[in-house]
């Protein structure tokens, strides 16, 4: 079967997964409510909880969960081969990922806009709630860690760099530093004016887009800013370049940078989406890799890795604290959950659709890609793969008469400026994480100092920003942890991911309604993390790795803790008197 065919069978299962089963969930397990009053009217402040317009709520929760793991993961997961990635790329988004969404923004909207770690607590008690936030602080802090260490690498001015030759760089990009630097600038004016002066949105984002794309032609005309290789920042440097804006993005009010920022990349995602299918399309390749390549050299087990290694862009827990700690804070009606929550999901999908289309067939042969993907030890560079990504993507705009350097430019523009929003959004959450953390040591009168300033966003942006460069910096034997710190944090993330629909199971029997829809995926998620957890406690202690060795073992306790907590809620008999319209817990 060709891949546009393949391709075209996976667009209408998206359609009919959003037009039929998100309906569904919402009219009869939900019951979504247009007249609730949300979380971002009942407790505006202008920082955190501040009503926002669907379509850029749209924007940023999009920009925010669509960072570098939906390109990542499906560049690594090939290796076994594309139908079971694309399957699981597809599937898993809309029978899991997007329900997992969706329902984490209803149920936080339900509870004054908690995260879903501080949700734990109302639904399941307060040790799962103490459990959870320390599984979401590990996680949130590991992945974004990853993911400056790979920033800083697309960044750096490497060897495979060559300023007038910008279509044969594999790992180093730094012709997108003009533009992402100046779309900081860009968005902090349209805040501004959106905000502050109320100008209409549609003249001040069309004309803040126009001028991005404008930034993105200068890149490619001056990719070098006019430095010189030994003036330009080391990987370290743009390490430290990236926590200070992320701490920055963290504190200042939602309004003037996340949001305006978040709905101009959404803006680019689209369009660069759009021009990828498209090009997909006219070029009409053929797959270089297998269909099945169920046991490659060195690789673990396709199944269950291939579950863990393909996070977001298929289900992915850190979306649940987006969907929670940020977007719910900002919803506008309750309706508005749906094309958001399920909807959003679907787009950082395709996404991760075009990065497995674009690692399995556009490398010219299958001798080309069987080359490149030799064995497991070769797909350990996420830069490396990145690249692939990168260059395959480019290949697909390069069939609509788009010149080979600017294409690559403006696929590079497309992973650094997600990767960096959801840097942002994701220290902000991990300061919400912190917050609550402090808050919770507050209540213990000896404990009070402690906890009291962890409720300082600016001494909990600071702590998380220490966490974050802990695993942007940390080495095994010296050399960047790479892929080991990946699949830990896809095991994290899918156990946060298989948690967050427990709750959520657990809410739904408390009114009474229909559990399975999220009960199964729960089961399901949590049974393939805590099996890949264990595996890889076996394989540190084997290879003597005795801090991963400890983190994962805290991992699966956490996980076993939370799963107890849940089951026995389930076994109790309700005492909430639940809101049969609204699904507010009245306790």
């Amino acid at each position: 079967m060709s891949p546009a065919v393949v391709t075209a069978l996976a667009l209408v299962a998206y359609f009919l997964g959003y037009r039929f089963y998100s309906k569904w969930l919402a009219q009869k397990i939900y019951r979504l409510d247009a007249e609730l009053v949300t979380p971002a009217h009942e407790q505006e402040d202008g920082i955190d909880f501040v009503p926002t317009r669907p379509q850029v709520l749209f924007g940023h929760h999009f920009a925010s969960i669509a960072g570098l793991a939906p390109m990542l993961g499906p560049a690594v997961a090939v290796f076994w081969g594309w139908l079971p990635a694309l399957l699981w790329v597809v599937g898993g988004a809309i029978l899991i990922g997007c329900v997992h969404d969706f329902s984490a923004m209803v149920l936080s909207v339900r509870h004054r806009g908690e995260s879903i770690g501080a949700l734990c607590e109302s639904i399941l008690g307060p040790v799962a709630k103490a459990l959870f936030l320390l599984l979401i602080l590990f996680g949130v802090s590991l992945a974004m860690g990853v993911f400056v260490f790979v920033i800083s690498l697309l960044f750096t001015w490497g060897d495979d760099f060559q300023p007038q030759a910008l279509h044969l760089s594999k790992t180093s990009f730094p012709e997108v530093v003009l533009p992402s630097a100046g779309l900081m600038l860009l968005a902090l004016g349209c805040g501004w004016l959106l905000y502050v002066k109320r100008k209409p949105l549609a003249p001040v984002t069309s004309i803040g887009f126009l001028l991005l794309l404008g930034l993105i032609g200068l890149g490619y005309a001056f990719p070098t800013m006019g430095f010189s290789r030994e003036q330009w920042p080391s990987g370290t440097s743009w390490v430290y370049i990236l926590l200070t804006y992320a701490w920055l993005a963290s504190v200042l009010p939602v309004w003037l940078l996340l949001q305006a920022r978040d709905f101009l990349n959404s803006l680019l995602l689209v369009l660069g989406l759009i021009l990828m299918y498209t090009g997909f399309f006219v070029m009409g390749p053929s797959f270089d890799a297998p269909a099945f390549n169920p046991n490659p050299v060195g690789a673990p087990p396709l199944l269950p890795f291939v579950f863990i290694t393909i996070a977001c862009g298929a289900a992915s827990g850190f979306h649940s604290l987006v969907a929670s700690g940020t977007t719910a804070r900002q919803l506008d009606r309750e309706t508005h959950a749906r094309p958001i929550g399920y909807g959003a999901m679907i787009a950082e999908s395709l996404l991760a659709l075009i990065a497995v289309l674009a690692c399995t067939s556009t490398l010219g042969s299958k001798g080309a890609w069987a080359e490149l993907y030799v064995n497991w030890a070769a797909v350990q560079g996420l830069g490396e793969k990145l690249g692939v990504f990168i260059r395959g993507a480019a290949s697909f705009l390069q069939e609509l008469g788009i010149a080979p350097e600017l294409a690559i430019t403006m696929i590079a523009m497309v992973v650094v400026s997600f990767a960096l929003t959801t840097l942002d959004s994701a220290t902000r959450l991990l300061r919400f994480n912190l917050e609550e953390i402090g808050q919770a040591i507050s209540r213990v009168p000896a404990l009070a100092w402690l906890g009291r300033p962890l409720t300082n966003r600016y001494v909990a942006t600071t702590l998380a920003c220490l966490c974050i460069a802990f695993f942007a910096f940390y080495k095994i034997d010296g050399k960047p942890a790479g892929l080991t710190l990946w699949t830990l944090f896809g095991g994290t993330n899918q156990l946060i991911a298989g948690l967050a629909l427990l709750t959520a199971t657990v809410y739904l029997r408390s009114l009474g309604r229909r559990t399975l829809p999220l009960a199964i995926p729960a089961v399901f998620m949590i049974g393939i993390t805590l099996f890949v957890l264990v595996s890889k406690v076996l394989q540190f202690h084997k290879e003597g790795q005795w801090l991963l060795l400890g983190l994962a073992s805290a991992l699966v306790l956490i996980g076993v803790g939370v799963g107890i907590t849940a089951v026995v809620a389930l076994t109790k008999p309700v005492s909430a008197t639940p809101d049969k319209d609204s699904g507010i817990l009245k306790t």
